[in-house]
């Protein structure tokens, strides 16, 4: 039981970051070639219809049946495979991180199998393949695979594969182009060089993890010990079928020898896949002369929206010199009346009010103006900025040429946008209106507070609101049952006194759950986070009660700081500062805190355990969506160590990241796993509703929770709120400047 080395895929995922927006012309899963329209400059989002998926294997990566092949997914795309034969069951989450590199976590259980004490085993791995080259006329796409590449080794494999397509009639069906033959060979080592091997480089060193925590890279056992030959076939006649052949070298030894799952009586394996519907792949086997296994694979891409996002239409910039007359006319008396601006301000506030959003301070002189707002409808700031700015050119008098264009969060400025009237005027319609606006749009920081002149938004302090939602918490790898939920109903309720302030709790009641039946921690060390099973007894909690405050201390900089109940395990006091210029791709943090540990109960009560904790940041913007973050400093157990993470983030919001981190507790006192690590993913709530918010689905995979490297959950820390409305974060959804 253990987890894979998270550190060789980040590393690779910074190496990489750079190349990572390098179209494919000769892939058929390049966005430009799938019959779209070229992106405009500035775009990252081109509307294109999809080809096929690629077909996945058993282990949840483009390949054949139980072996790979060299294809690779779209740029993107997310994959969630199950399969199942012989009594074991491949549950695989993939990812395509760049055109050039997936990465793959899989928990696999199977029965029966009395291996390490464990009558049904389950066991957690990584995989990472690279494409070497690309395929060409005459020459296959040939990649490079690290299968379950540490811990126990069990399903430890390496391989070079190279795949070749050819265009075939089509048949029973509508086909793009034909139908298309995939013709699939490689060389493989481990696992897929354990059944009539041609050959060996080396020995192959039995891992130790097999029976010890796990977790740690087996780089002694890569491309070791005897190597075989394995290939397929897979033609798919139209673009709904698909028939596969394999020719296996994996010889399945600790299945059919040291157990007896199955009788592997044969190394071909047959199979038949349907597209079921557009995200959907369905298939039956038949494998090694014996076995029957099924498969469903499921894949979704962010390029590719669930549902068309419908927003209502926003509002035409209508030139001036339509409805206010001569430019000799365009006089600046009017700024002399102190009753024209409330006026202005009530008329912008209603036209902000239709399109989600809430005018927070308005400041108009006889030719600026600076328009403060929030935006808790757009995932993109983007698209909330391109609508702030035509409503304030449905309002301002003729002679406002320029626009300054603030958005806020929880009452702090996050930056200052600065667009010229006669721009939106004349661009609208340009052939490359995003481009072309991006290019004269000026990019600046934001004063902490609005000017004296500048009028507040009505009614907008002190202000309560409430929520009441419906929670999923779940809870993996427990090896007497993989997975656990609780669910039941949350009450938020937040009061802001005052611009900056905020006043909020959250009660939770579980309906129904398992949680509470877990195992206990066995951990040497505080047990910051491995006492869940304890936490979850109750049913009704005080997840968080806190009181914070944001504020702008000085130019470029961001503070914050929250007193209270922050999460179920812990509360105290929490103060950070940021350092981030707007036009910069680097941020650098600071953060102390000084919590105790709840009581079991999660109402206010405290244990004995507290801690001093708190990390420097460093954040680095490394272009195409890509962001890497390294947090050093001390954790909750006390370890004193850091933490380093890639999350790839797309224009509209979707997200996937990993990370890991080291700490001077060694991985003896770690425990399984023998060092932090995991992986995770957002989806926005738009993608899948069809309407405009930014809420969204997230989730966190660590192979196994342990006490060591971990930090305190504090609500509202800034780099997530800034970022995003920064030049980089803006210019990554620019295309959604006019919607």
């Amino acid at each position: 039981m253990r987890a894979a080395a998270a550190p060789v895929l980040l590393a690779v995922l910074l190496a990489g970051a750079a190349t990572a927006q390098v179209a494919d012309p000769v892939e058929d899963q390049s966005p430009v070639q799938d019959g779209a329209l070229p992106p405009e400059a500035g775009s990252a989002e081109p509307s294109f219809t999809p080809l096929p998926a690629a077909s996945l294997n058993f282990y949840g990566s483009p390949g054949g049946i139980d072996m790979p092949s060299a294809e690779m997914m779209p740029d993107g795309q997310f994959a969630t495979t199950v399969s199942s034969f012989a009594g074991q069951t491949r549950m695989t989450l993939t990812a395509q991180v760049t055109p050039w590199m997936s990465a793959s976590f899989r928990y696999h259980g199977m029965r029966d199998l009395n291996l390490f004490g464990f009558k049904t085993y389950y066991d957690r791995n990584f995989d990472v393949r690279f494409r070497l080259w690309r395929e060409r006329r005459y020459l296959p796409q040939v990649a490079l695979g690290l299968q379950d590449f540490s811990g126990t080794g069990l399903f430890g494999a390496e391989y070079i594969v190279a795949s070749k397509r050819f265009r075939t009639p089509s048949w029973g069906g509508p086909a793009r182009d034909g139908g298309r033959l995939m013709v699939t060979g490689g060389i493989g080592w481990g696992r897929l060089g354990s059944y009539n091997s041609i050959g060996a480089l080396g020995t192959r060193p039995r891992f130790s993890g097999a029976t010890s925590r796990g977790g740690e890279p087996a780089y002694d056992q890569w491309f070791r010990g005897p190597y075989a030959l394995f290939g397929g076939i897979e033609w798919r006649p139209n673009d709904k079928l698909g028939l596969k052949l394999e020719y296996s070298s994996d010889d399945y030894v600790t299945e059919t020898q040291t157990a007896s799952l199955f009788n592997r009586r044969s190394p071909f394996s047959f199979g038949v896949e349907y597209q079921w519907k557009r995200h959907t792949r369905l298939g039956a086997y038949y494998l090694y002369g014996s076995e029957i296994g099924v498969a469903a694979q499921i894949q979704l891409n962010p390029r590719y929206p669930t549902r068309r996002l419908v927003v209502p239409a926003p509002y035409p910039v209508q030139p001036r010199a339509q409805w206010a007359g001569p430019p000799e006319s365009w006089d600046t008396t009017w700024a002399e009346s102190r009753g024209t601006v409330p006026g202005l301000r009530d008329r912008l506030t209603e036209l902000l009010k239709r399109d989600g959003l809430v005018l927070e301070s308005l400041e108009v002189g006889a030719e600026t103006a600076e328009l403060r707002y929030r935006n808790p409808r757009y995932t993109a700031h983007a698209a909330a900025l391109g609508r702030a700015a035509r409503a304030l050119a449905a309002t301002m008098p003729a002679s406002v040429e320029t626009f300054r264009l603030v958005p806020v969060a929880d009452g702090m400025a996050l930056s200052a946008v600065i667009l010229r009237r006669s721009d939106l005027e004349a661009l609208e319609f340009d052939p490359r209106s995003s481009a072309a606006l991006l290019t004269v749009t000026g990019f600046a920081d934001a004063a902490g507070r609005p000017g004296p002149e500048a009028l507040p938004g009505a009614g907008l302090y002190p202000d309560f609101n409430w929520s009441l939602s419906h929670y999923t918490s779940p809870s993996y790898f427990d090896p007497s049952l993989p997975f656990r939920l609780d669910v039941g109903v949350d009450l938020r309720a937040t009061w802001r006194p005052a611009p900056g302030w905020r006043i909020s709790g959250k009660l939770r009641q579980r309906v129904w759950g398992n949680i509470k039946d877990g195992r206990l921690s066995n951990s040497v060390l505080p047990h910051v986070r491995t006492d869940t099973t304890i936490y979850a007894q109750e049913a009704t909690t005080l997840e968080n009660l806190y009181v914070a405050r944001q504020w702008r201390p000085g130019r470029n900089l961001y503070a914050r700081l929250t007193a209270g109940y922050f999460e179920s395990m812990f509360g105290g006091l929490s103060g950070e500062i940021l350092w981030k210029p707007v036009g910069s791709r680097l941020g650098l943090g600071l953060e102390g805190n000084y919590v105790v540990q709840r009581d079991y109960d999660q109402r206010f009560g405290f244990q004995n355990y507290d801690v001093l904790t708190g990390h420097a940041s460093a954040y680095l913007n490394l272009g195409g969506g890509y962001e890497a973050q390294v947090d050093v400093g001390r954790y909750l157990a006390g370890d004193i160590g850091a933490t380093f993470s890639v999350d790839r983030t797309f224009p509209n919001g979707w997200s996937l990241g990993g990370f890991f981190s080291q700490t001077n507790v060694s991985a003896a006192r770690f425990g399984e796993g023998s060092f932090d690590k995991g992986i995770r993913f957002r989806i926005p709530l738009s993608s899948l509703l069809g309407k405009p918010s930014r809420a969204g689905l997230g989730l966190t995979i660590r192979p196994v929770q342990r006490d060591g490297a971990q930090r305190v959950y504090v609500p509202g820390r800034l780099y997530d709120q800034v970022r995003t409305a920064h030049r980089a974060g803006l210019e990554a959804g620019w295309a959604r400047v006019w919607e």
